[in-house]
């Protein structure tokens, strides 16, 4: 090549959903799940608990878990129903648009490319919904060499299988996924157990297809899923049944030195819950209807779009976002002289729109970064509707004053990188979260208890700072982070009476709560094919009641452990050959406001060998609690425990994970 000819330098442009990640997230907490590891389980709400600082409502995951149960949270901030993290995949939020909690069954390992957990609340595109932090999805685009696929089998009856598959065709790419489970479950109840107790059984299926095609320099990228999932909840009678569809429109152009990157996004969501629930008396001998949630229609919507302009030193991302969800609760209850007697309607709507800034900055090893957003949000039409059902009378009529207000949240970060891959880093931040159209409207009984709605809940509001140190070598890294968090406002279920066979809760915003805490987790190679990972949280968090609930004043919020701790071993003594062991610990929680109900801690040890076969396929056995550990997971009534599911032993195959 003669010396004056400039070397030709071919340009690449990168096609993708979503806008790469902004520099200014280095300066968070921010923690990155690879398909391996999402692959650990085939229940994704079980991977991501082995995650520090992230908890689910209730330790059964969802192979056992009502609907209504199956809520995430971030630093023990405190356990709820209706999660105080959104989760989203691909930028879509995923949470239920009646109650908030997320059907994890609908969202297979598989379909899935990673995962980013930010712990702390902010600014940007969903901040809204973010109370205590986002667990963001990512969708994969393709399948390898087409198709990926899992089939397993084994104990509690459990059949389970999952596949993806995907085409190119004259430059548009076709994904299609399907998976199906079930399993026989198991009797929760053990101590007390009569014939009025059954298996947590499931049943489910879930399906999806994306459409991705080139617009010029951009990328069009249609998606359509739905899922089913029917279970049995545990006694004669108790049974759920959900199921849903969302479709989403993103169209997306990734930022260059030259030009900007935007992104536009709609979607829509539906989805139906029946739940049936009961009363069993002292003695467990049978089970009597308590009530008859038969229909629970729902709608979510929303719509976002951002611009991004990204250079070597600086960025900086606008946008706007919208969300919306309708839906009303249809039920039975009062159940005398063996039927029921009145019937409800309760629901209402709820939109939060906002508009936000992003900026950072990088000058010699310092990195800065801030967000702030502005949100309008809106509850209204809310409805209580109630009749007696031998006449038609009404019984009861609300219809609450429709309440609005606007907030400003804000995210500020600050990140200094040291020598030998060593960094420091330091962020505050505020985020809120309006209370759910379940929480606000729909009163409901479980079991022998009762919780009573409120139309006058606030938005919950967070304000937080935390500070961290980390580092990066070539086998391994490690971070710690020390955090305090303010939750107030806090919506929680308020003890009123309490009785041996009963206790009846409301719906309260009661006082705060402040929660101190630290994040730890290392991995590391050990050479010879084995690998360490270690990981562990510890919170300390107290409610503040004031005047709203003195008695909680001092007390730990309900379902939330003081300590986790997690560690995995993986060693690959032959090329074909692959063997793991994780274990798990978590303190004592309480399943009550007044910390009266304890549910022990507890250990379980998982267990995986994947042997590889010639090609892309493999055959494993893995074993979920394989010590048979009895795992608390709930005390509704003194004495009255329910378990986790036992020992699991199950045999698969896998083709191309």
């Amino acid at each position: 090549m003669p010396i004056d000819q400039a070397p030709s330098v071919e340009t690449v442009v990168v096609r993708a959903i979503n806008l790469p990640p902004a520099a200014g997230d280095a300066a968070f907490s921010i923690l990155h799940l690879t398909p391996d590891d999402l692959a650990a389980s085939s229940e994704l709400d079980q991977v991501l608990e082995t995650t520090p600082g992230v908890s689910l409502f209730r330790r059964t995951s969802s192979l056992g878990a009502n609907p209504t149960t199956q809520g995430i949270s971030l630093r023990g901030i405190a356990g709820s129903g209706a999660s105080r993290a959104l989760v989203t995949l691909d930028g879509v939020p995923q949470n239920d648009p009646f109650g908030g909690w997320v059907i994890w069954t609908g969202l297979p390992p598989e379909t899935l490319a990673g995962a980013e957990i930010v712990r702390g609340a902010g600014a940007g595109p969903y901040g809204a919904g973010a109370l205590t932090g986002v667990v963001a999805l990512e969708g994969r685009s393709s399948a390898p060499a087409g198709f990926i696929g899992d089939v397993e089998g084994g104990g509690l009856g459990e059949v389970r299988g999952a596949a993806v598959a995907s085409a190119d065709v004259a430059g548009t790419r076709l994904l299609v996924s399907a998976a199906s489970e079930s399993s026989n479950g198991w009797v929760p109840v053990r101590d007390l157990r009569g014939p009025a107790d059954t298996d947590l059984t499931l049943r489910d299926q879930s399906a999806s297809a994306q459409l991705q095609a080139d617009v010029g320099r951009a990328l069009l990228s249609a998606r359509v899923a739905a899922f089913n999932e029917d279970r049995g909840a545990g006694t004669i009678g108790a049974l759920s049944k959900d199921y849903g569809g969302q479709a989403s429109l993103t169209l997306s152009q990734q930022p260059t030195a030259q030009a900007l990157g935007w992104r536009l996004q709609g979607w829509l969501q539906a989805s139906d819950l029946a739940n049936d629930s009961t009363s069993v008396p002292a003695g467990r001998a049978k089970a009597t209807p308590a009530d008859d949630q038969y229909a629970t229609p729902a709608m979510g919507y929303g719509f976002s779009a951002a611009l991004r302009r990204s250079t070597s030193a600086t960025s900086w991302e606008v946008g706007l976002d919208l969300r919306g969800a309708r839906g009303d609760s249809k039920e039975l209850f009062q159940f005398t002289g063996g039927a029921f007697t009145h019937n409800r309607e309760a629901g209402g709507q709820t939109v939060t729109g906002g508009l936000y800034a992003e900026a950072s900055h990088s000058a010699g090893g310092w990195l800065f970064t801030g967000g702030v957003r502005v949100d309008d949000w809106q509850t209204f039409d809310g409805e209580r509707i109630e009749h007696v059902i031998a006449t038609g009378a009404v019984s009861l009529a609300q219809h609450p004053a429709d309440r609005s207000g606007v907030l400003p949240t804000a995210r500020l970060g600050l990140r200094r990188d040291l020598s030998g891959g060593v960094y420091w880093r330091g962020a505050a931040y505020a985020g809120f979260r309006q209370p759910t159209l379940n929480e606000l409207y729909r009163p409901f009984r479980v079991g022998n208890n009762s919780t009573l709605a409120n139309p006058a809940l606030n938005p919950e509001k967070l304000y937080g700072i935390e500070t961290g140190i980390g580092a990066d070598w070539r086998a391994g890294s490690a971070g710690a982070t020390l955090f305090y968090n303010r939750l107030e406002d806090a919506v929680t279920n308020v003890t009123l009476s309490a009785t041996p066979t009963g206790t009846t809760f409301e719906r309260e915003n009661a006082g705060n709560v402040d929660a101190t805490g630290v994040e730890v987790e290392a991995r590391q190679a050990l050479g010879d094919g084995v690998s360490l990972e270690l990981a562990g949280a510890y919170t300390d968090a107290r409610v503040d009641g004031g005047k709203a609930a003195p008695q909680l004043t001092g007390l730990r919020p309900a379902q939330t452990p003081r300590l986790t701790a997690t560690s995995g071993l993986a060693w690959r003594p032959d090329a074909r050959l692959t063997l793991r062991g994780d274990v798990r610990y978590e303190s004592e929680r309480f399943d009550d406001d007044l910390n009266t109900l304890r549910i022990a801690p507890s250990v379980s040890i998982d267990a995986r060998v994947d042997w590889r076969l010639a090609g892309r396929a493999s055959l494993f056995l893995r074993a979920e609690n394989l010590a048979d550990a009895p795992i608390e997971t709930g005390q509704t009534q003194p004495g009255l425990k329910t378990y986790d599911a036992p020992r699991t032993v199950l045999v698969g195959l896998s083709v191309g994970l």
